[in-house]
């Protein structure tokens, strides 16, 4: 058996580990003792030679390191996993996230739950396990055993991120599906009273959007009587939610075939449930920035612009301010009078102030008055404990 993986790591990099940052990228690492393989958990000591974290090393990622334990050792083996597993369902528990009428949700975030590269949400009885590293493959049938104690799903699916899916094969022997008895997909689950299909073997993220959950409970509250157009819809839940809070009518818009149809069902499920009102459901296949360009104006009454990430990577920011910048001046041009924009990121690399005030510069350039009635961040299912984690943000606005 090799030597017990050692890393030390540049003045810099420590600092950051003993604040609680848990990323250590490849420049910060000082020395190891030897080469590590993927996946396997490495001791950092610090420059006086004392314990300073754990961490699972990848020598394959610019992330060279996913810290989960610092300043005291412990030893880790499935106990130590059970007990991160409970404590990021206390925290769920303690929030009420699965309360009366809602059955998704999200059980485990990340490194924010001290589960670095892991994400598990739930949809109704089937849990969405997604893996971002490889020491989850290392540790997957003791991990299945952990979640399937403490989570009590019927069915379990795997989900593996992009860049992981042929390691994962080749080395561990592991692909993306159901463990154990197959599940439903799609399956239907619940939230706040509403029913939602999620795509859980090959949708968005782990097949659903859970992370707008209050935000679309906003958007329904200020629906009433209103025409609300939902732009980058994907399966329609933004419409779901104004439909029953009485909405004049409803518009999706996106440029995935695909994404209408689920929009579609989405709508039907609920309403054949007598869960609606009648509503008018309108959908549209097009390019959001330049539909929203050419549209006739002064047509809605609420609009929400929920894009895609406009800024994968850092060199992108500049230019993800400007698309939603555009997109907010767009959506304003089809807003009537006393009309209702939510302009939403999920860009990380944009922080929250400069695009609330992307969104709010580009409101009062259009002349019109404007009265903020509110931002929002993360939810309690997706807790953020590091700069990096803060990716979701919401600002509304009324205008005159």
């Amino acid at each position: 058996m090799p030597a017990k993986l050692r890393l030390r790591l540049f003045p810099r990099a420590e600092s950051a580990v003993l604040r609680g940052h848990p990323w250590v990228f490849s420049d910060g690492v000082k020395e190891q003792n030897r080469p590590g393989e993927p996946g396997e958990v490495a001791v950092v000591y610090d420059r006086s030679d004392r314990f300073l974290a754990l961490g699972f090393f990848d020598p394959l990622s610019p992330i060279r390191l996913r810290v989960f334990q610092v300043r005291k050792p412990v030893l880790v083996g499935e106990a130590f996993w059970r007990e991160r597993i409970r404590c990021a369902r206390a925290l769920r528990e303690a929030s009420s996230v699965f309360g009366s009428g809602t059955t998704g949700g999200r059980w485990i975030n990340g490194e924010s739950d001290a589960l670095p590269g892991l994400v598990v949400d739930r949809y109704d009885t089937t849990l969405v396990v997604k893996i971002y590293i490889p020491a989850w493959l290392e540790l997957l049938d003791s991990l299945e055993a952990a979640l399937r104690e403490e989570l009590h799903p019927a069915f379990l699916m795997l989900r593996l991120s992009r860049n992981l899916a042929g390691l994962a094969l080749d080395r561990w022997g592991v692909s993306e599906g159901f463990r154990g008895d197959s599940g439903l997909d799609p399956v239907v689950f619940e939230e706040n009273g509403l029913l939602f299909e999620a795509q859980v073997r090959q949708g968005q993220k782990t097949g659903f959007f859970l992370d707008q959950r209050e935000n679309r409970q906003r958007v329904g509250e200020m629906s009433r009587d209103r025409d609300v157009l939902n732009v980058f819809s994907y399966s329609g839940g933004f419409s779901v939610y104004a439909a029953r809070a009485g909405a004049r009518s409803v518009t999706d818009l996106d440029i995935s075939a695909h994404a209408l149809e689920s929009a579609r069902r989405n709508l039907r499920l609920n309403a054949s449930a007598s869960r609606l009102p009648p509503v008018e459901h309108h959908c549209l296949q097009a390019d959001a920035f330049e539909w929203l360009r050419s549209s006739p104006a002064s047509t809605y009454g609420v609009v929400v612009l929920d894009p895609p990430s406009l800024a994968p990577r850092e060199a992108n920011r500049s230019a993800a301010l400007e698309g939603y910048a555009a997109l907010a001046s767009g959506g304003i041009r089809v807003l009537r009078r006393d009309g209702i924009l939510v302009s939403a990121s999920c860009s990380s690399h944009v922080h929250q102030e400069e695009f609330f005030d992307t969104v709010r510069r580009t409101a009062h350039r259009s002349g019109r008055r404007v009265r903020e009635l509110w931002t929002s961040g993360h939810a309690p299912d997706h807790p953020a404990t590091f700069p990096e984690a803060h990716y979701l943000k919401a600002i509304c606005l009324h205008l005159d």
